[in-house]
């Protein structure tokens, strides 16, 4: 039996590897379109450690990783705020702006562009709520469509941020996994 085990060991960890790439590849699609790949990251480092033999990664990179996966929602969840206060919105707008992004998640799902319709949503509806307070606060279309147009700005750069992050979890999980 033990000497069956040891001929399986080699394929559960073929097996565990495939897997691991697996997601790293969805986790890298589901970022361009602005999913959040960096938890399935986190699955293939915890999913890492079941190999054997090996020294990486350890705990410190799981934790550090479940790091990053939280700040990027964190991050995600307040951008459009940030975009809307950065342009010299109101607080009532930044606050629309992130309740229009949850709305524009939800109705988004109704587009049928697969994934993509929730970005649009969300960017949509926040531009639109945005733009109708600044617009009633400032009695001027072109000023309140340059602060509605930070809520924009802030979902972009939320964008580039969970592909960046991705990225970088990847290349440091792969690039561990090989070094040692």
């Amino acid at each position: 039996m033990s000497e069956f085990l040891h001929y399986l060991q080699p394929v559960l960890s073929g097996i565990v590897y495939v897997v691991m790439a697996l997601l790293c590849t969805a986790a890298m699609l589901l970022s361009c379109v602005t999913l959040s790949g960096t938890w399935l990251v986190l699955l293939a480092a915890i999913l890492a450690l079941l190999l054997p033999e090996k020294a990486f990664p350890g705990i410190w990179t799981i934790a550090c990783f479940a790091l990053i996966a939280a700040g990027v929602e964190a991050t995600e969840a307040v951008a459009g705020a940030w975009g809307v206060r950065k342009r010299g919105g109101s607080k009532l707008a930044g606050v629309l702006a992130v309740v229009g992004g949850l709305i524009g998640l939800v109705l988004g799902s109704f587009i049928p562009v697969l994934i993509l319709g929730n970005l649009i949503g969300m960017i949509t509806v926040s531009f639109v709520l945005v733009y109708v307070v600044e617009k009633k606060r400032l009695q001027k279309s072109g000023e309140a469509a340059n602060v509605a147009w930070g809520t924009v700005l802030g979902r972009v750069f939320v964008l580039l941020l969970k592909v960046i992050a991705t990225l970088g979890m990847i290349t440091y999980l792969w690039y561990g996994l090989l070094r040692h």
